[in-house]
Formats: C-alpha cells, structure tokens, sequence
C-alpha cells in the first residue's frame, strides 16, 4: 500500500565553499529524491553563525512532498550532505552543506536520531524568515519579532 505524501519542510545552509552554489544544488538534490517532490523553495538568505564561529552562512527553507517516512527522509538528507563534503568535527562546526528536517506533517517524533518539530527552529532567524517567505500561516509575527535581533539579509 503506498502511503499519502506528507509536507516536510527542510533547512538547508552552508558556510565553507561556495555555499550559494552549495544550497541551490542541495535544493536540487531534494528535487531528486525518490519518492518525493520540491514544492518550492525560500529565496536565499546570509546570515551570521549562532551559535557558530566561521564565515556567515547562506540559508534556505525547502517545501518537499515526500512518500518516505521521516527516518528514510533523514537517511537522504544525510547522504545528500556526505556527497556534499559535509564533516562533523565538532558540534555547530562550519560546513560545506547542512540540511536539517523542520517539520514532517504534524508528525511529533523525539529519538536519538531525529527530533521534530526541529527542537531550535523557532530560535533561529535563519530558519524562520525563509519559513514565513514559503508557508507563512506557519510562523507568526510573534516568532519573527522574537529573532529580530539576528542579522538576515536577502542574498540577490
């Protein structure tokens, strides 16, 4: 029997590199995952590590509909990051390209593995305002006002 697509939301950013090149391309891969379909994709943002020392980063918020489950989905996106270079040093390290599942549905999972809703989403300007440039019903003016403080800027 095959299962309904559900609407998953997913971070993508990157600060070593070409991160513009890295995020449109991690943008593409999404499109290419199986069982799944890009719905559409935020503008890019620069934004300043939180959190993190490096360069600033690039970010973006991907749509998909996906038949995967939410571990399957993450395998992908972990995959989609080991093909991009991506190491883990040490936590909040810079990297080539990070893709992190915001939400799958109105799924609430909490594992080891994989925590949804995103246990940070809703402290991170970087996630929030691309988010609201996406599926803006799902973030509130209260949400942007509480992450104002972070620089965000509009890459062209």
């Amino acid at each position: 029997m095959r299962r309904e697509p559900v609407t998953a939301y997913v971070a993508l950013g990157a600060n070593l590199g070409d991160a513009v090149q890295a995020v449109r391309q991690g943008i593409e891969a999404l499109r290419a995952l199986p069982d799944t379909q890009l719905v559409r994709s935020s503008p890019l943002y620069r934004t300043a590590p939180l959190e993190a020392s490096g360069p600033d980063y690039i970010n973006a918020v991907a749509e998909i509909a996906t038949r995967l489950g939410a571990p399957e989905l993450l395998a992908q996106l972990q995959a989609i990051e080991a093909r991009a270079g991506r190491e883990r040093p040490y936590r909040n390290a810079p990297r080539t390209l990070d893709l992190d599942l915001l939400l799958f549905g109105s799924a609430r999972l909490a594992s080891e593995r994989l925590t949804v809703p995103h246990p940070r989403m809703n402290e991170r300007a970087f996630v929030l305002v691309p988010l609201a440039d996406i599926a803006p019903a799902l973030v509130t003016p209260a949400q942007l006002e509480a992450v104002a403080g972070q620089r965000i800027e509009r890459v062209a």
